[in-house]
């Protein structure tokens, strides 16, 4: 398992391009057009769409690009994002990135199998720890490309799981994307659920 995620680690290009610095208060402007889904303070009302609140500035510039340029498919949100330059896109990341993630609450008796799937993995089916990229607190790697997933949608979390089983990526090319698509492809139903339900409620977390 560790051999399994050192490849799978090795083969990102960290920082491989210049990363955009947005102007958050350019951002505050733009984001509302954002918020009939996001919510204006980052704070999605809708568990099928993420909240943005505390996302790391680089990462949302890279997904939002992503979608913009159709390699990773979101039909309702490229219309949104379709006449948007990378520096809007990245004003609206550093505007959200400021604002302070509302904490969710996991379902109790979910808490032991995704907090074992989430820390631990499954080395029976050769199901990754998510620790490794995502780390214990749920924090992510800021300038790596890493997201926060501490207190997001447990419903939006397993859609991103189950896409992910799926196969779906950003493109054959894409590193990140294709990292999820190996860790999730062993998951179990239950997993996704448990561990998507864990990470909603990550902020409260035992440890």
């Amino acid at each position: 398992m560790a051999r399994f995620l050192v490849m799978l680690l090795a083969s990102v290009p960290l920082l491989a391009q210049a990363q955009l610095v947005g102007d958050p208060e350019a951002g505050e402007e733009n984001a509302a057009v954002c918020a009939s889904c996001h919510g204006m303070d980052g704070n999605s009302q809708v568990p099928i769409w993420p909240k943005l609140a505390g996302q790391h500035e680089d990462y949302a510039t890279r997904q939002s690009i992503l979608i913009r340029e159709q390699q990773r498919e979101v039909p309702e949100m490229y219309p949104i994002v379709a006449d948007m330059s990378d520096q809007e896109l990245a004003d609206i990341a550093a505007y959200y990135e400021q604002q302070s993630l509302k904490p969710g609450v996991a379902d109790e008796a979910l808490v032991d199998a995704g907090e074992a799937v989430y820390n631990a993995g499954n080395d029976e089916t050769g199901v990754p720890a998510c620790t490794a990229c995502h780390g214990p607190a749920g924090m992510g790697i800021p300038g790596a490309y890493y997201p926060r997933v501490a207190g997001q949608h447990a419903d939006y979390t397993a859609k991103r799981l189950n896409q992910y089983r799926d196969g779906v990526n950003s493109g054959d090319d894409d590193a990140y994307s294709n990292i999820m698509v190996a860790v999730a492809k062993n998951l179990s139903d239950e997993e996704i659920e448990a561990v998507s339900s864990y990470i909603e409620g990550l902020h409260q977390a035992r440890w």
